[in-house]
């Protein structure tokens, strides 16, 4: 069922094992193991109890950076805007325009509180207020992701959010200009370079200089996954998220080599990233095998692109396009490529999916950057659950109740009932105040 490849599996829907080598494909161990969370704990009580002097400490030994106070780990406006001027033409253009088209998407998004009035008096709705303060994690270092700014902050500017704090980890204090430009137009209130579990803490129980905010967004390797998700509870997280993964539909019309820098595109993140293309046709699928094996050499992360492919990667021979909806919504991908004639034929039945790239022109990076919507997604099966980043990430509803005399008498009644039935006296006596008679 598995053909010799030394790039990525060839796999086949038909095969009497092709369940289990679906399943062992999709395996995702998971984000944290016991050392890992012991460690992670460890920090977090120590910021917990000791505030900045604990951040200016682990700033030292995990990012080899010597500071004295905190405010030499704190950016304000003046600086980020400084950062939006020294980048060149072109990358300030590129990021107005995204942040615009990320801004304009996200504005059809808003809610609005909403109320009614019944007959009697008595009127029922829902208040929809922003959060006050939302803390956004950005990698840091050579390795950082201006994109990941904009994703995160500006559904949070869009909904009303005051007070966006970022924090950003600086390996031997290199700071990137294009992170801080982009922090700059996506509307971020502040920025504190520091990074790790350490930052997650900050953010979640508050420092002598660090605000404590009401959510905590962003991506993060393992530490930062797992103290997001140690302080759940104490704040909002947006989700914990796996590596990146990729599910193509292919229906022939789209150019293998177009096909093939799609999967890489997602391989390219790191050596767990997934990468997986489904097609009904045996000579399609080889067309693509060619072009992976004769593009790979070219590529300039080829050894992660080729780990991540040969580890966790596959091309899947289905019968029907009716079998590949079935693993659509089995697999429920993070990012969905239907490169097919006729996409919108297919949107009714693709129940699982993060985001649903449309056609043959509709290449999965875009949505990385700039096309709108938001590129923070879930991961590993949990869009079966689970939706994108949005402005409601970064709200709260409040149920709006104001029962007219008639309303208090009609409501009373029934609240009675159901409260003595619950052995409630004194919720039964609360309502049956308020009764006419």
């Amino acid at each position: 069922m598995t053909q010799a490849s030394q790039t990525i599996a060839r796999l086949s829907a038909s095969s009497v094992d092709f369940d289990q080598a679906l399943d062992t494909l999709l395996a995702w161990e998971g984000v944290s193991d016991r050392e890992v969370q012991t460690r992670v704990d460890d920090i977090l009580s120590e910021v917990r109890a000791r505030g900045d002097d604990a951040l200016i400490e682990f700033t030292g030994r995990f990012d080899r950076l010597s500071v004295s106070a905190m405010s030499e780990l704190t950016l304000g406006r003046a600086r980020l805007e400084e950062a939006y001027h020294a980048i060149s033409d072109d990358q300030r253009d590129a990021l107005d325009q995204a942040a615009e088209r990320i801004r304009a998407y996200h504005e059809h998004q808003k809610p609005t509180s909403w109320q009614y009035t019944e007959a009697d008096g008595t009127m029922l709705g829902q208040k929809v207020t922003p959060l006050d303060r939302v803390g956004v994690y950005v990698p840091g270092g050579k390795a950082a992701y201006p994109s990941s700014v904009l994703m995160n902050v500006v559904p949070a500017h869009v909904a009303g959010v005051d007070d966006i704090v970022m924090v950003v980890p600086t390996p031997d204090g290199v700071l990137n200009e294009l992170v801080l430009a982009a922090a700059f137009v996506a509307g971020v209130t502040r920025v504190f370079t520091i990074g790790g579990a350490q930052a997650v803490a900050a953010l979640a129980y508050g420092t002598e200089s660090v605000p404590r905010v009401d959510k905590i967004v962003g991506p993060g390797n393992i530490y930062v996954a797992t103290a997001k998700r140690a302080v759940f509870g104490q704040v909002g997280i947006d989700m914990i998220a796996g590596p990146s993964e990729i599910l193509v539909i292919s229906d022939g019309t789209t150019p293998a080599d177009w096909l093939a820098m799609d999967l890489f595109s997602q391989a390219e993140h790191d050596e767990d990233a997934q990468a997986i293309l489904v097609a009904w046709d045996d000579a399609h699928l080889d067309e693509v095998l060619e072009s992976i094996e004769r593009l790979l050499p070219t590529m300039e992360r080829e050894a992660i692109i080729r780990a991540s492919l040969e580890k966790r990667g596959a091309l899947i021979r289905v019968e029907s396009a009716a079998e590949a909806v079935t693993l659509i919504n089995r697999i429920a991908p993070e990012h969905l490529e239907l490169s097919v004639a006729q996409p919108d034929a297919w949107l009714d039945q693709v129940r699982h999916a993060g985001a649903i790239f449309m056609g043959t022109y509709t290449a999965e990076v875009l949505g990385d950057y700039c096309a709108g919507p938001n590129h923070v997604l879930p991961t590993s099966g949990t869009a079966r659950f689970s939706s994108p980043l949005g402005v409601y990430d970064f709200q709260k509803r409040s149920s709006l109740i104001q029962c007219s005399a008639e309303g208090a008498d009609r409501l009373g009644r029934v609240a009675s009932v159901l409260a003595r039935g619950e052995s409630l006296t004194a919720h039964a006596r609360a309502a049956e105040n308020r009764l006419k008679s």
